[in-house]
């Protein structure tokens, strides 16, 4: 008998510490959604911290390492009706040096830009509207928060 329960995945929101925020656009390789504006994730692995698997997902989709990490949320997501995907996504702000920021996931990502939360581009990601929502509640009103991860 084949046991199905729910994945964890870190959720991060790249900001620069001045209200600004960093989306990837997927690309047609994307594993869902491709042409959405999204934040990044990542599958925590066997043994990693949060804090490990944000910075090496951090590291893997835009090439730079984060300057503070700070969790802001949990979020349990069900896709599907019936459902057929269900993360429980712990969510963290990560603020990072914008000069550093590349695609460093072509396969996945097509485009990387700046936003301030009030201009944000269309068409976002299913998921992307509630993880920002969290980084609105939390370390976007108080950017010296996340610097100090």
């Amino acid at each position: 008998m084949t046991t199905v329960g729910p994945k964890v995945s870190c959720v991060f929101v790249c900001h620069d510490g001045a209200g600004r925020v960093l989306l990837a656009r997927r690309s047609a390789g994307a594993r869902d959604e491709p042409g959405t504006w999204d934040c990044g994730a990542g599958a925590l692995e066997f043994g990693e911290t949060f804090e490990a698997a944000v910075a090496r997902e951090v590291h893997e989709e835009y090439g730079v390492r984060p300057l503070g990490i700070e969790q802001i949320g949990v979020r349990n997501v069900l896709r599907g009706d019936p459902v057929d995907s269900h993360w429980v996504a712990v969510v963290f702000a990560v603020r990072v040096a914008p000069d550093g920021v590349t695609i460093g996931e072509p396969h996945k990502f097509d485009a990387l830009d700046w936003f301030a939360p009030d201009a944000l581009p269309e068409p976002l990601h299913s998921q992307c509207g509630e993880t920002l929502g969290l980084f609105g509640a939390g370390a976007r009103t108080r950017p010296d928060r996340a610097a100090r991860g």
